[in-house]
């Protein structure tokens, strides 16, 4: 793939966003840190409040989830992605980019997608469902080049 000068490019997952601008052409990457975020990446049993009246090694406060008990540690992912997309929707409305590379995780990208602001959408020259959060810069560069869509 090619990413333009001054393309942006975003990595992401459900706690950690690396925003990059490339500083380099389209055939030779030279990605520099726009803005990096990462969030603490607490277990659902450490997010959760004990109930009123219990106490943590209760019955029902043992360490597994009960039918219907929500996900804390997916809803704190999501927010973070929730998050991240305000950020690039204010980028955008900003003019601070013309072309949006999106790399993140199938869910992170699934939940992004619901927050895109239409100048995002019209911006975004291609979305990769992977995650690169843990990879070096020059990982990055190397995965970008060689992703064909």
């Amino acid at each position: 793939m090619q990413v333009p000068h001054d393309s942006y490019v975003l990595i992401a997952d459900g706690a950690k966003m690396l925003f990059f601008r490339n500083e380099g052409d389209a055939e030779h990457l030279d990605l520099k840190v726009v803005a990096a975020e990462q969030q603490a990446d607490a277990s659902d049993q450490d997010i959760k409040s004990d109930r009123a009246g219990q106490k943590p090694g209760s019955p029902g406060m043992g360490g597994a989830s009960s039918a219907g008990e929500a996900d804390f540690h997916q809803q704190a992912e999501d927010r973070f992605a929730a998050d991240a997309a305000d950020r690039i929707n204010r980028a955008a409305l900003a003019g601070e980019f013309e072309q949006l590379i999106i790399v993140a995780s199938p869910r992170t990208l699934g939940e992004l997608r619901r927050h895109y602001h239409k100048e995002v959408e019209a911006r975004i020259s291609a979305e990769i469902p992977k995650d690169l959060t843990g990879h070096s810069v020059d990982r990055i560069e190397e995965a970008l080049k060689s992703y064909q869509s």
